[in-house]
């Protein structure tokens, strides 16, 4: 050995042996020197916290009505504080021969078939990589018989029956999925029955660590009104937990997932409380503090009337199914869906928005599966997913854009002989030979001929602008995801894919073409028209209110998008012609409604050979104050919509419920 190894080997030395001398006076500072307090330390025992949920905020309408409230539940949880290690199984299965005598459900997300041989479940692949890594990371081509192997190892669950197993490995499964711990109590069992609680509090020596707890679940006190806006909560999965912010949200929480439930989710979750829990050196709970009281979320005050909800969804269901069982073949027999809206004039409140088919969301989560197969797409917003063509509801756009440029004016005249023979090659044709027609008439009797000559004038550029203006195919504000559709136009066609010709302006002149825009649109459109071409922002939140309605937190301003600076010849011009609409197209709708009501009709074809039925009006004519779209898919003719929008004007104004004595409170919330 070398002088230079033997030098290292005794710095060697010397370094272990400081080490040794550093943990030895460490040992002697903890045994002697803090040994009393170290020894304080465990006759004390320790604490740790538990999080106490606070109630979800409500959801209400306009006058304060509820349509998503909360409801006392009994729940049944688990405290691992209380619960004795290695008798989880044993303690699981008698408190699932309880449910299961009461007829009751408990949580269990495991995606493996009920029964042997055991299969992993259709449609739950995610579910599946989750569980094949929880059990620690098994390959991804692992095998359902490998699951069920580790699952026995893991929970301890070898000696029992294949149905036992099955039960008790979704259970351990979904309390280890949930981070069950002291600190994070487990809901075995939401909203179980009193006869329930009363069985397990009477044997509640043969549950230890098992709790029946008070909390609140969503109820809707009338679940078939509007529940496409009001939307769903639902508990949190696997992918969804990875982007949410751990501090807030645990993985046995619930969260919004469509609708207001899910677009104001920051306000309707509320802040949730920490108790304090302090146990003896063996373990023994000595006690409870609430150290930080739980929150309750917002209340979210919507604009929605759901008076008038339920009379426009009752007038729309009424109008689809009367027209399948009356109407002649090719002319509305063939009505499957459709949509409503009613918007406030000058302040962009949605008073009612209603599709049909719809669904209730009392039985949403029973109805689920069938609503995903039941004819007509039950689940589909259409009021704000749906895109449809104009027809000749997109007249007033042109008229509003041939005046505004001096094109024509309330007089200019144009003569109707059935066809427009302005170009050689593309000589397109009018319904009816209408003679010599002007603006306001040519409204009336839906002239295309009068329009395709305007629209040409126009030219696309112009013809998008006003449109664009009046909001359609644009971003109506709204704070629910929507399909804003788009306008006619050679940008439109190259994003589709279609070669734009020169008579697709005369198309796109009437309402046909390329344009699609969604019944909101539609409603905001006609309330443009009847705001003297002053466009605002579409809302359903009328305000944010605290949850005992003792502040107002927030309240959705009216604002102005654009305004065209429509004189007022042009705006009388374009009222007028739809007044005439009304007497001419939908007239025999109206007999005896003593209101007038500017109007106008459409028929755009579709591409499954049946047109659809649109329908756009505001009311009363000479001082506006609704704006009315209706919209039935394969209706035929727009005269269809026009009783539903009747329905609902008849019943606000002559038969319904007004702002002074509506609702629960009997007066409008702020």
């Amino acid at each position: 050995m070398t002088k230079q190894s033997k030098f290292r080997q005794a710095i060697l030395l010397i370094a272990m042996l400081l080490v040794f001398v550093a943990y030895l006076v460490q040992l002697m500072s903890m045994q002697i020197v803090q040994g009393e307090a170290y020894q304080e330390l465990v006759n004390e025992g320790y604490t740790t916290t538990q999080t106490i949920s606070a109630a979800r905020g409500e959801i209400v309408d306009r006058y304060g009505r509820e349509l998503a409230t909360n409801r006392v539940s009994l729940d049944v949880t688990f405290d691992r504080a209380s619960m004795p290690r290695g008798q989880e199984n044993e303690i699981i299965l008698k408190l699932i021969d309880v449910l299961e005598a009461a007829g009751e459900d408990w949580n269990d997300t495991l995606p493996l078939t009920d029964k042997a041989p055991f299969a992993f479940v259709e449609g739950r692949d995610a579910s599946v990589a989750a569980l094949k890594k929880q059990l620690d990371n098994l390959a991804s081509f692992a095998t359902a018989d490998d699951v069920v192997y580790w699952l026995k190892e893991r929970y301890d669950l070898q000696s029992y029956s294949d149905e036992d197993f099955r039960k008790l490995a979704g259970v351990r499964y979904e309390m280890e999925r949930q981070g069950f711990n002291i600190s994070t109590p487990y809901t075995f069992a939401a909203d179980v029955s009193n006869a329930t609680m009363t069985v397990i509090n009477e044997r509640n020596f043969e549950f230890p660590g098992v709790d029946v707890v008070e909390s609140s679940v969503r109820e809707y006190p009338n679940g078939d009104i509007a529940p496409h806006i009001i939307g769903t909560i639902g508990p949190i999965y696997e992918e969804e937990y990875a982007t949410l912010d751990h501090e807030v949200y645990g993985l046995n929480d619930y969260i919004g997932k469509s609708g207001i439930e899910k677009a104001y989710e920051d306000q309707l979750r509320g802040t949730d409380g920490v108790r304090l829990l302090t146990f003896s050196s063996t373990g023994e709970l000595l006690s409870t503090e609430v150290i930080k009281e739980p929150v309750p979320g917002n209340t979210v005050v919507l604009t929605l009337d759901s008076h008038m909800q339920k009379v426009a969804q009752d007038a729309l269901e009424a109008q689809i199914l009367h027209l399948r069982a009356t109407a002649a073949e090719g002319k509305g027999k063939e009505s499957e869906g459709g949509a409503c809206v009613v918007t406030k004039v000058g302040t962009g409140e949605i008073l009612a928005c209603a599709t049909y088919p719809s669904y209730d969301l009392t039985t949403y989560e029973t109805d689920y599966a069938s609503l995903l197969t039941t004819d007509f797409n039950p689940l589909f917003n259409r009021c704000i997913n749906g895109t449809y063509a104009a027809g000749s509801t997109f007249k007033p756009v042109i008229a509003t854009g041939g005046l505004m440029e001096g094109i024509i004016t309330r007089y200019s005249t144009v003569t109707c002989t059935g066809l427009y023979t302005y170009y050689n090659d593309y000589q397109p044709k009018c319904l009816s030979v209408h003679g010599t027609v002007n603006v306001v008439s040519a409204l009336g009797v839906s002239c295309n001929v009068f329009f395709y000559d305007t629209g040409r004038q126009l030219g696309i550029d112009r013809i998008q602008k006003y449109a664009s203006l009046y909001g359609l195919g644009q971003v109506t504000g709204i704070e629910l995801p929507e399909n804003i559709g788009h306008i006619s136009g050679p940008d439109t066609a190259e994003k589709l894919g279609v070669d734009w010709q020169e008579g697709d302006v005369l198309q796109t002149s009437i309402g046909q073409s390329y344009n699609a825009f969604s019944p909101v649109q539609f409603s905001n459109y006609v309330a443009t028209i009847a705001n003297h071409g002053v466009r605002v922002s579409v809302h359903l939140v009328k305000s944010i209110n605290s949850y005992n309605f003792d502040k107002v937190i927030y309240e959705t301003p009216v604002e102005v998008v654009s305004d065209m600076k429509m004189p007022e010849s042009v705006y009388e011009t374009v009222r007028d012609g739809m007044l005439d609409s009304t007497k001419r197209s939908s007239g025999s709708y109206w007999k005896g409604f003593d209101m007038d009501v500017a109007s106008k009709t459409g028929t755009p074809e579709t591409t499954s050979g049946y047109p659809n039925s649109t329908f756009i009006c505001y009311a009363p004519a000479y001082a506006p104050e609704l704006a009315i779209s209706v919209i039935i898919e394969k209706g035929w003719h727009g005269y269809t919509g026009a009783p539903v929008a009747r329905a609902i004007l008849e019943d606000h104004y002559f038969g319904g419920e007004t702002d002074s004595d509506s609702g629960t409170t009997g007066t409008l919330l702020p």
